[in-house]
């Protein structure tokens, strides 16, 4: 890391270092440092059991949600100096054999010093931390080779991409310690910001926790790129951002198992992990170098759970050009962009020589009351990234009116087939998953609506794989122009319904199926999962309803 200390921004003095003592704050108000926090944190989980032998249930859930609700509003407003240098994932374009793609990945633990002075064990792809980003274009056939050389068994999932299910990557697609996967398919679909990560049934978070995620980047023909007029120099002028929050131990362990046993104790921590720390490609406490006068970012929301609510300290404007699975008709102006874990989101910005921006993610809507709101992440605050423009800047292409060859709304059929499913606790329509029980059977390449609508008082999402999908209705209204376009990931607001035009797969299979689930991925792992397959049409009632053991 470096230690060079760039100028921060202009904002106001009240906005960029609030009146706290201490760093890392987690409280509204003043308090001692995070670390020194969650050692009495430690501290109050021990007395915490001591006390319950001795007084009154109520009594002790009352002390012990008071201690959590009070330290659950987290910040680094003030803390960051923006020392280091963002780092640019490795860009791997694969090998060219005839037409297909070949893609090498290893997977290894290693160790990567994520904080100053501190080794923290990782998981990492041809790495010890993350993972390249992957391009290929559309029409190639893209071949992998997967390497697991990981302490355990894990899978490869390749989230937004339209691939057949048995190069899912999913839970049915385990790959062993020592074990090489060779998934193989032809991009069918328009150019789009997609990732890949981990998806063993009961541990992904974990997995990725440690570090393995990357993006994969699907280009359209040269001709149909270079229409678009977006900036598209990757490390230049494009540029990815995978966003993550982590909570390490004094000693640089990462937190991996998510509520502790006070938490759960006082009746909260329901979605996992939300770390006091962010990460971006990896960095903490990151700027980038920015030389031209429009950037384009691409923004993943790689964490488990936390939701982010992206905009600039100066409240300038931006322009959303891209969903996960395609660019929009038109550029959106915005000033504030909410984004899911596993979201993505295509922004385009606009820099001026010498004047930095800081880009910060503002309490996000969560739609939740007291104290659920809280404790899920909805009053937090985190400095994300410092763009830091030359004093002379290359100008760039004017931002087009419109963008080109832009995925086409998926238009639902009359009469087109509804699906509901209700999303409460860690269950879909009441249902905890099953690895061998098919949940839905459908036909290929048809049309459906698909509504999930969210508990109350819980944070959801819906991921659907294989497929990208349009929003039509969100809380019973046309979505906002933040979610138009074609997604894969959305979320289901609490105690409300999101309605979907699904556009099924082609690829027939009534023994690999394709899974739907909540990405907040504790909930994945405890079970908020459904498994779909796809068969020939009219011949739903007669597909198996139950996956063999050889999966």
């Amino acid at each position: 890391m470096t230690g060079h200390h760039g100028p921060m921004t202009s904002e106001p003095d009240n906005e960029q270092r609030p009146r706290r003592a201490g760093k890392n704050k987690r409280d509204a108000v003043g308090g001692p440092p995070s670390r020194g926090r969650r050692i009495r944190r430690r501290a109050l989980l021990t007395a915490g059991g001591t006390l319950g032998a001795g007084v009154v249930v109520g009594g002790a859930y009352a002390v012990n949600f008071a201690v959590v609700y009070g330290n659950r509003k987290l910040t680094n407003v003030g803390d960051l100096t923006f020392e280091n240098t963002l780092r640019i994932p490795r860009l791997l374009e694969g090998r060219r054999s005839g037409g297909d793609r070949l893609f090498e990945l290893t997977a290894r633990p290693g160790s990567t010093e994520l904080l100053p002075g501190k080794q923290t064990p990782t998981w990492g792809i041809n790495g010890p931390f993350l993972a390249p980003t992957l391009r290929a274009r559309r029409g190639e056939t893209v071949r992998v080779a997967y390497d697991n050389r990981l302490p355990e068994a894990t899978t490869l999932h390749w989230h937004g991409m339209h691939l057949p299910a048995v190069m899912d990557g999913g839970p049915h697609q385990t790959v062993q310690p020592g074990a090489v996967w060779k998934p193989h398919w032809k991009i069918e679909q328009p150019a789009a910001t997609l990732w890949y990560h981990p998806h063993p049934h009961g541990a992904t978070a974990e997995h990725v926790t440690r570090g393995i995620a990357g993006l994969f980047l699907v280009d359209d023909e040269q001709d149909a790129e270079e229409r678009t007029g977006l900036p598209r120099d990757y490390g230049v002028d494009d540029i990815p951002l995978i966003v993550q929050d982590r909570s390490f131990a004094d000693d640089g362990t990462m937190e991996l198992r998510g509520a502790s046993t006070l938490e759960s104790f006082a009746g909260v921590g329901s979605v996992g992990v939300l770390g006091d720390t962010i990460l971006v490609n990896g960095v903490h406490d990151p700027h980038l170098k920015v030389t031209t006068t429009l950037v384009r970012l691409r923004v993943l929301n790689a964490s488990n759970a936390r939701v982010y609510n992206f905009g600039f300290t100066d409240n300038r404007e931006f322009h959303l050009v891209a969903q996960e699975n395609g660019l929009l008709e038109r550029p959106v102006p915005l000033r504030r962009l909410q984004l899911m874990a596993a979201e993505r989101a295509e922004i385009v910005v606009r820099m001026e020589p010498g004047r930095t921006a800081l880009l910060r993610s503002f309490p996000p809507d969560l739609g939740l009351g007291f104290p659920t709101d809280r404790m899920d992440g909805g009053q937090d605050t985190f400095d994300i990234l410092q763009l830091r423009p030359a004093r002379k800047l290359t100008r760039s292409q004017p931002l087009p009116e419109r963008l080109r060859d832009v995925p086409r709304p998926v238009e639902v059929p009359k009469g087109a087939t509804v699906r509901r499913f209700r999303m409460n606790g860690t269950q879909i329509n009441g249902k905890a998953m099953e690895m061998a029980r098919v949940d839905v059977v459908a036909p290929a390449e048809a049309v459906e609506v698909w509504e999930f609508t969210g508990s109350s008082d819980g944070m959801h999402s819906i991921h659907v794989h294989g497929t990208g999908f349009n929003v039509l209705e969100y809380r019973g209204r046309k979505p906002p122009a933040r979610l138009r376009g074609q997604k894969d990931t959305v979320h289901v607001p609490a105690g409300g319904t999101v309605r979907l035009a699904v556009p099924l797969p082609r690829w027939v299979d009534t023994e690999y199926p394709y899974m739907y689930h909540c990405h907040v991925l504790t909930h994945e792992d405890q079970g908020m999962m459904g498994q779909f397959t796809i068969a020939r049409p009219g011949s739903e009632s007669q597909a198996p309803r139950w996956i063999s053991d050889h999966h």
